[in-house]
């Protein structure tokens, strides 16, 4: 049951998503936030400006209408990750945050996955004095309580704020999710973003203890993995179903990890018959991913996975930080087949050790597993606080660094995009690879001199056409479904 929220507001937060990548993926952390501010006796407005087609305006509307104790800016993306585009999401924001520094005096505090991964800099960049880093649902409230009150809030769980000539953080906080029900999903506009961007999305935890030495998750969600009560997920996406909404994502890392936890939730949808109703996808780890609980993902509505497969060549694998191998990727893709699971390994190819013997090792094992799609990101994105980034500046000037590409003058701390691609490879790399790939149409590679096979999701104009002519679901499947007709 969904706790009440008190009618006796105390001063309105204006929440804040800049983000215009499309196809449209909701807010899903600004719904979250809202219920939060919400229960603490906020009111709450949202100005969602991923559709806006005039951002200046819709923000100079909303302040002469309105007045606010504080902005909370979500930045989901510090890019697109992509060597081949090199995207840099946090300069398109910029004019979003400059505008808000305009039209208001409210303090401006930053949250969001991106912004986590590098709070200080992202902060120093715009100009702006408040952060939160991870979770906002506990301190973003007792932020806004602290400076409404205009006490300190200097000891707030994940602030970042200035100090003197820098920024100081505190640490985190987080959620004991197992003890958390419903949340409620009113704010955000998640009916249109079905429409505009083919499906839904939910979380049933939070944390990934994984030891990859490239992945910036734990720095945002922590190592501890944080569990959702089975039912209380359950109520949430028969929320969504209201709303007319029967495509989903899961957002967790890994949704089979633990494994327990993704078969409790597969029983619960199966028990409430929503496995009949729903359709739904996730990233999950090709380790544990058991036969049993392949046949309970398809009775629950599963409709694709997305492994995070990484390369086909064990040395890479062990490079990689990964804790699986190329037998139990080939055990996994075997459960896959033999219980009717559509599903994709996504590749990271290029990292430290990378040669052209592992790369083609790579691509004959995706070909002879035959998962219905693999995606292939050519080039790792080095970001700050990562082994990765530990490794690469231990190894001296980023200038003189053989393996990096991107932004690497001026840039030591990784904040703009700086990709890792083994200078084992040789020059002509992305052509090689692509000569590997050959003309097989499952593979999806967004190469640096432009393939065909656009695998990038930031402003795909196929994907957004065919969800417009009603497509729904995973944007890889989506895909693979009109690389089928």
């Amino acid at each position: 049951m969904r706790a009440r929220v008190s009618s006796q507001r105390r001063g309105k937060v204006l929440l804040v998503n800049p983000n215009q990548m499309k196809p449209a993926v909701a807010p899903l952390a600004l719904d979250y936030l809202a219920y939060a501010l919400k229960r603490s006796k906020f009111q709450v407005d949202l100005l969602d400006l991923c559709f806006s087609t005039d951002i200046s305006r819709d923000i100079e509307g909303y302040f002469a209408r309105n007045d606010v104790l504080i902005v909370a800016v979500t930045l989901r993306n510090t890019d697109d990750t992509y060597l081949a585009s090199q995207d840099f999401c946090i300069d398109r924001y910029k004019r979003v945050i400059d505008l808000l520094k305009v039209k208001t005096e409210a303090p401006i505090v930053l949250g969001g996955s991106g912004f986590s991964i590098m709070p200080q800099a992202i902060l120093s960049y715009y100009g702006l004095d408040l952060g939160i880093w991870g979770e906002g649902e506990l301190s973003l409230p007792l932020l806004v309580e602290r400076i409404a009150a205009k006490r300190d809030y200097r000891d707030v769980p994940g602030l970042v704020f200035r100090s003197g000539e820098g920024y100081l953080i505190n640490a985190p906080k987080y959620l004991e999710l197992s003890r958390i029900g419903a949340l409620e999903r009113s704010t955000v506009g998640n009916y249109r973003y079905f429409i505009e961007g083919g499906m839904g999305n939910v979380e049933s935890k939070r944390g990934c203890p994984g030891e990859c030495i490239y992945c910036a998750d734990p720095a945002g969600k922590g190592k501890k993995l944080r569990l959702r009560s089975p039912q209380s997920v359950a109520d949430e996406i028969e929320s969504l179903l209201e709303m007319g909404i029967d495509h989903l994502h899961f957002c967790d890392s890994e949704f089979n990890i633990p494994e327990g936890h993704a078969r409790d939730i597969c029983l619960e949808l199966v028990r409430r018959g929503l496995g009949e109703k729903v359709r739904w996808y996730a990233y999950a780890s090709p380790v544990p991913f058991s036969r049993e609980l392949a046949a309970l993902c398809r009775r629950a509505g599963c409709a694709g996975i997305d492994f995070g497969a990484d390369s086909g060549s064990d040395d890479m694998l062990r490079c990689l930080g990964r804790e699986f191998t190329v037998a139990d990727l080939s055990r996994t893709a075997e459960v896959c087949h033999q219980e009717g699971i559509i599903f994709m390994y996504d590749l990271l190819l290029g990292g430290p050790g990378e040669t052209r013997e592992s790369m083609r090792q790579t691509i004959e094992i995706m070909k002879k597993l035959s998962p219905d799609r693999v995606g292939v990101s050519f080039g790792v994105r080095i970001f700050p606080r990562t082994k990765m980034a530990e490794m690469v500046q231990r190894q001296g000037s980023l200038q003189e660094n053989p393996n990096l590409r991107g932004t690497v003058e001026g840039n030591g701390n990784f904040f703009k995009p700086v990709f890792y691609v083994s200078s084992g490879l040789g020059a002509d790399s992305a052509d090689y690879l692509s000569g590997l790939i050959g003309g097989d149409e499952r593979f999806f590679f967004v190469s640096p001199s432009g393939a065909e096979r656009n695998y990038n999701y930031n402003d795909n104009t196929v994907l957004v056409n065919a969800i417009k002519a009603g497509c729904r679901g995973a944007f890889w499947d989506i895909l693979r479904r009109l690389g089928d007709l």
